[in-house]
């Protein structure tokens, strides 16, 4: 969050007038449209699957979130993640063939 106005809010002192800047700021406003809507998708997809078999299809974000660092920031892939998300990835697989 780079921008002059919320800059300047963080410095002075936390008020209404702080928390309405930097939650209006485009990052976190865009974060926090976001967040709901995948709170609404959440919601629908419980509506219509068990909570035994949707939930563990949550942790395939953590397969995204590690194949997004590796292609977009260079992180390393070792053996033990991905081990760890060949783990994952099968776990998931048990569930849904379980169904």
């Amino acid at each position: 969050m780079s921008s002059a106005a919320v800059q300047a809010a963080l410095a002075g002192p936390i008020g209404l007038r702080t928390v309405l800047v930097v939650a209006f700021a485009p990052a976190v406003f865009g974060g926090l449209l976001t967040f709901g809507l995948s709170a609404v998708v959440w919601l629908l997809v419980l509506s219509r699957i068990d909570v035994s078999y949707a939930y563990p299809c949550v942790a395939l974000g953590i397969v995204l979130t590690m194949l997004a660092g590796h292609l977009m920031l260079g992180e390393a892939l070792t053996v033990s993640r991905i081990a760890g998300l060949a783990l994952i990835v099968s776990g998931v697989g048990v569930v849904a063939l379980g169904r």
